[in-house]
């Protein structure tokens, strides 16, 4: 008999498991991921804002916590004087480290509406803000256990009566095994086996709940759980698309904004261009006769190397042929050969000018006729042996060097490049007429802006375009010739629309260009704009916006990544 009763919980254990997976497994139910736990809300807060100024009150921990700010660009204000009405009297707000200001408030941590007047005195200017802050009550505490365990129960029966009227399969099955384990108890209640059949009651209880909790559609699963407010407040996207951001998450940010104007500006036009040299400040050093390199004393100049005008940079060697050898050898010997003549004959007049038999004047052309033949010896001479020298035609720092010793270089190859970095120019390719007049900027690849002069256009086609030159007026350190940049020229043609940094406008999820509007203190709206090029720094808005709105110039790149 103990054998045949062991059999038969365990089997009826296993049938009490299989119901409880067929349970978790119902239609309609995802069990195998947890739901999102609830984002904590913010703190209870208060706003007001003036033509001026903008004030947020944050009341947390029996405290309050005042930020300012300008209204239209929404900089911190840090050195005001703020006084506070509140409650429990006037209290007079204390500056922090971090650009906020603090007061105590006991009074914030009863629930309730609380009004507060600040005065703010700042710029020599005071203005009064109003603030409303809604303190709301904790959550009531929740059900007791057995008061849990009781709503489970009427809940059981209650859904299983619902399954029994619809004859739902899975409610006869859960019927006909508890039928069959009630006559299990029974059977072991009047043989006197008490535990086991306890145990058998306490099963089949713990499946009928956990059968009916995770089986039953659409009752009690889904009710929001009360979250308290968190140490700190998250910045958050709302589910109509705006954008919840604190005031301390703002200036961690660094959220600036600006009011937008409409404006008639002219039209720009988008150019490719590149960085040259400007001829009159750079200088190439060519070879202008074929030879062998050799460094100077110093050795070669290196890259970047800032060198003077007239200084020595290389020697060429010019090769001598064969042929060349001979020719200078013979004409090396005919002048060695008048030198004799001619020194013999100096000789003789010397002795004949002083009995008077030959005249002074004889003896000094002899003389003279010497002297050249000796010249035209030696410069024989430094041809074979003295090098060409390579000097700089202009000061600057050596941009191209092409030098190595034993090197030989041809005629008018080039060895060095010399460009004064100070003084640099722009070469773009423009399709339409641009005024000389107008206005231009280059932006480089990393962002950064140059503002150009309009030095000239070429009458010849290049691709069926021009080539424009454009001066840099402030060329920095680090820009280089050859580096391709975008030219933004402007023409005569107006167009109506607002100008707004190129900062201001991101992409959004469907590639829309948009922009954010500081609608509150805290909240910020996306626009979709349309929008031209204006210049290396800015956009033109052409629709999509109007002028008055405050619009996010700095930081629209990091509100865009809020989720």
């Amino acid at each position: 008999m103990p054998t045949t009763f062991t059999a038969a919980l365990r089997a009826a254990a296993l049938a009490l498991g299989l119901w409880a997976g067929s349970a978790l497994a119902h239609e309609g139910h995802d069990h195998g991921s947890e739901a999102a736990a609830p984002a904590a809300p913010p703190a209870p807060r208060g706003s007001s804002s003036s033509d001026a100024f903008e004030l947020v009150a944050v009341a947390r921990h029996g405290a309050l916590t005042i930020y300012l700010d300008r209204t239209a660009t929404n900089a911190p204000v840090t050195d005001a004087v703020i006084q506070a009405d509140t409650p429990a009297g006037t209290a007079a707000a204390s500056a922090q480290p971090d650009g906020s200001y603090r007061l105590d408030a006991p009074w914030s941590d009863k629930p309730g509406e609380h009004e507060v007047v600040i005065t703010v005195t700042a710029d020599g200017t005071s203005d009064v803000f109003p603030v409303t802050i809604d303190v709301h009550a904790p959550a009531p505490p929740g059900p007791t256990a057995a008061a849990a365990a009781w709503s489970a129960t009427l809940a059981v029966a209650h859904d299983v009566r619902q399954h029994l009227i619809q004859r739902d399969p899975v409610a006869l099955l859960i019927g006909g095994g508890g039928f069959v384990l009630g006559g299990l108890v029974m059977l072991l209640l009047h043989r006197r086996r008490v535990v086991p059949a306890v145990a058998v009651l306490a099963l089949a209880a713990g499946l009928v709940f956990a059968t009916s909790a995770l089986a039953h559609e659409g009752r009690g699963g889904d009710h929001a759980a009360f979250v308290a407010p968190g140490s700190r407040d998250l910045a958050q996207r709302l589910p109509d698309g705006g954008v919840f951001v604190p005031k301390a998450t703002q200036r961690l940010l660094s959220v600036r904004t600006a009011v937008t104007a409409r404006a008639t500006l002219p039209r720009t036009i988008e150019l490719p261009g590149r960085v040259i040299p400007d001829p009159n400040a750079s200088g190439v050093v060519q070879s202008s006769v074929g030879g062998r390199l050799s460094p100077p004393e110093q050795g070669f100049p290196r890259l970047g190397a800032r060198v003077r005008q007239g200084e020595v940079l290389a020697y060429v060697t010019p090769p001598v042929q064969a042929v060349d050898v001979s020719d200078m050898r013979q004409r090396q010997g005919e002048l060695d050969q008048q030198i004799a003549i001619v020194q013999r004959r100096v000789e003789r007049y010397q002795k004949l000018t002083v009995s008077g038999a030959v005249a002074q004047v004889q003896l000094e052309e002899a003389l003279d006729e010497l002297k050249g033949l000796r010249d035209r010896r030696a410069a024989l001479d430094r041809i074979r042996r003295e090098p060409e020298a390579l000097v700089a035609p202009v000061d600057g720092v050596i941009a191209e060097i092409n030098a190595m010793t034993g090197q030989m270089a041809g005629p008018g190859a080039q060895v060095f490049l010399i460009v004064d970095p100070r003084r640099l120019f722009v070469e773009a390719l423009s399709f339409d007429a641009l005024s000389p007049a107008q206005t231009a900027t280059a932006r480089l690849a990393d962002g950064r802006t140059l503002s150009l002069a309009y030095r000239g256009a070429g009458l010849a086609d290049r691709s069926q375009a021009v080539p424009v030159q454009f001066a840099v007026s402030e060329a920095e350190a680090d820009l280089r010739t050859g580096q391709f940049v975008t030219v933004l020229a402007a023409t005569g043609t107006p167009q109506d629309g607002l100008a707004l940094p190129r900062a201001s406008v991101v992409r959004g999820g469907n590639g829309q260009s948009i922009v954010y509007e500081h609608t509150k203190p805290e909240r910020f709206e996306p626009r979709e704009v349309r929008v031209e090029p204006l210049d290396a720094e800015r956009v033109l808005v052409l629709s999509g916006l109007s002028a008055g709105r405050r619009i996010v110039t700095q930081g629209a790149e990091l509100l865009n990544q809020v989720r």
